[in-house]
């Protein structure tokens, strides 16, 4: 049986067979010494989306008390849960994030860590929690990049077109429908408007589709 340790849009963690991208924490451990996953699934704010793989390091995944691993299709997926580019093992695409909210004003000085993580992990935590839900919005408003919600389901906005989510990849592009539910923190669209560039899992880029990945 797999772990249970792949994640959604939503945020929400599933044991599925279907591998990804990313791999990322919910700072610290949030796994029992069986590794099943205890009713609060995240032990801080510091959510990061990082490398499957860094410096050659290897570890036994969900050890007792060590942090819970994640894994994400791609880095739009772990955006939308609410994740952010490690400043460790992904330090490049951590500041081009960082430089992105600068250039749309969201920040007038470099915002620390802990202070990004408030904003984005922050927001998807109060909608766990009941006291929010995610917004209505245009799709056409939206940056490529952000993933929606319609009648439930996950799509990806990229190139003016919705694809459907899924754990092994996404679907034909389809019309973006006029209202939708935007999945994506608040603040993250503003990094995605401000030009950041994020990694999309290779399937956006069957033929007839005109962007690759990067």
């Amino acid at each position: 049986m797999p772990l249970q340790n792949r994640v959604d849009p939503f945020g929400q963690i599933h044991a599925v067979t279907a591998r990804g991208m990313f791999m990322g924490n919910r700072g610290g451990c949030f796994h029992r010494d069986d590794q099943t996953l205890k009713p609060t699934h995240w032990a801080s704010r510091q959510w990061i989306t990082c490398l499957l793989d860094f410096k050659g390091r290897k570890r036994t995944l969900m050890q007792p008390g060590r942090y819970t691993e994640l894994f994400f299709l791609d880095e739009v997926t772990s955006l939308a849960a609410g994740h952010r580019p490690c400043y460790e093992c992904r330090r490049s695409d951590a500041i081009a994030f960082r430089d992105a909210l600068l250039a749309r004003g969201v920040y007038t000085k470099n915002p620390g860590a802990g202070e990004l993580d408030d904003a984005i992990a922050g927001e998807i935590q109060v909608r766990f929690k009941g006291y929010a839900s995610a917004p209505t919005c245009q799709p056409a408003d939206l940056p490529d990049g952000a993933i929606l919600s319609l009648n439930g389901a996950p799509y990806l906005k990229w190139d003016g077109l919705a694809r459907l989510w899924a754990f092994e990849g996404y679907g034909a592009g389809m019309p973006l429908p006029v209202q939708a539910v935007c999945l994506t923190p608040k603040v993250t669209l503003e990094a995605l408007r401000g030009g950041y560039r994020p990694h999309v899992h290779p399937s956006i880029s069957q033929p007839g589709e005109s962007r690759s990945t990067h």
